[in-house]
């Protein structure tokens, strides 16, 4: 009965006068989880985006974090079970699929 409570990934890209930061933060509440995620461009105006995901759409969810360990432990077992599907979040933070 792993859960993931939180996570934040953090991407900086420097591109001589045009730095691109990203930023992705998941945090889990009693109805579901929200993902906020921020944008910053060179100089432009701070850019942010909210999702609310329930309980029933999140049951399974494998957030990055979770599947680097996944893949870790499947690596040293050398064998990846048939149909290994998981709800994820993608980079714009939308619910899809992650299929191994």
């Amino acid at each position: 009965q792993l859960e993931t409570l939180e996570q934040e990934e953090r991407e900086r890209l420097e591109l001589r006068a045009h730095p691109v930061e990203k930023r992705t933060h998941m945090v889990s509440h009693k109805h579901g989880m929200t993902i906020t995620k921020t944008l910053r461009e060179g100089e432009a105006e701070l850019q942010c985006w909210s999702f609310s995901y329930g309980r029933d759409e999140l049951q399974g969810l494998m957030p990055e974090g979770a599947s680097l360990l996944l893949l870790r432990v499947l690596a040293c077992r050398w064998a990846v079970p048939p149909g290994l599907i998981f709800p994820a979040i993608d980079t714009e933070g939308h619910l899809c699929t992650s299929s191994y």
